[in-house]
């Protein structure tokens, strides 16, 4: 329990990896692990793209905004939202899949629950990875690129391979700024989010060597309040989700 416990609460993004490829037998253990995630009714709602073509990688780091490592990490895996194959199980039975917002809801969880055991499963085998959410930055290129059927979607990337950086960790908010108990409190947000700010503010400072004075509330106010990747709405529409 005290291994498992230490290695969740010292995840750290890794950005920068070696060229040392990830072992065939511990990729399907990531992957083994992925799959024993829960998932709502054993729907199982998600696939994984697994990026092995150079210049599939390079068209995808470009897409994602010029992350490099898309292409120097061992590993790139698409998690993917995946009602395709529930429609297909439903047409064995001259059923028609329910297009609803929980079916997609289900989808994203259901990857997204994956992808995080998948993470775990990695850093244990002394792996590091980063989340890419980049990749629904032009995600409808980026579908192209990976031929993804109707009722399918990509929901993040996921860089895995040995680390080549010991990034600090980046505070989190306190635990009394995000549990609630009974009920939520908003009474909390002044004081808990001014408390975050000061730490917040030495971190950057420390990590940048003076050159950056912030505070985690502005870049939040900076980042919340500009309507990003608007595509997403009429992509997914047009990829069969939302449709009730």
């Amino acid at each position: 329990m005290k291994e498992t416990l230490e290695l969740l609460l010292k995840h750290r993004s890794i950005r920068k990896f070696t060229n040392q490829p990830v072992p065939e037998n511990q990729f399907e253990a990531i992957i083994a692990a992925a799959q024993r995630a829960s998932t709502s009714s054993n729907m199982q709602a998600y696939s994984v793209i697994r990026v092995q073509s150079p210049e599939l990688r390079k068209a995808l780091a470009e897409l994602a905004g010029h992350q490099a490592y898309i292409f120097e990490c061992a590993e790139f895996l698409v998690w993917c939202a995946d009602l395709h194959r529930l429609q297909h199980a439903c047409g064995l039975y001259g059923k028609e899949l329910a297009r609803t917002t929980e079916n997609f809801v289900i989808a994203t969880v259901d990857a997204s629950l994956a992808a995080q055991n998948a993470a775990v499963a990695a850093e244990a085998m002394g792996l590091g990875i980063v989340y890419i959410g980049g990749i629904r930055n032009q995600i409808e290129q980026v579908s192209e690129l990976l031929k993804l059927p109707e009722l399918v979607y990509p929901v993040f990337g996921m860089c895995i391979g040995y680390p080549e950086q010991a990034p600090d960790q980046r505070p989190r908010l306190p635990q009394t700024a995000v549990v609630h108990t009974d009920v939520y409190d908003e009474g909390k947000h002044n004081e808990e989010v001014a408390s975050y700010d000061r730490e917040y503010r030495s971190y950057i400072l420390e990590r940048s060597g003076g050159k950056r004075d912030t505070v985690w509330s502005r870049e939040m106010s900076e980042r919340a309040s500009k309507p990003l990747r608007l595509q997403m709405k009429p992509f997914l529409k047009s990829k069969g989700f939302l449709q009730e």
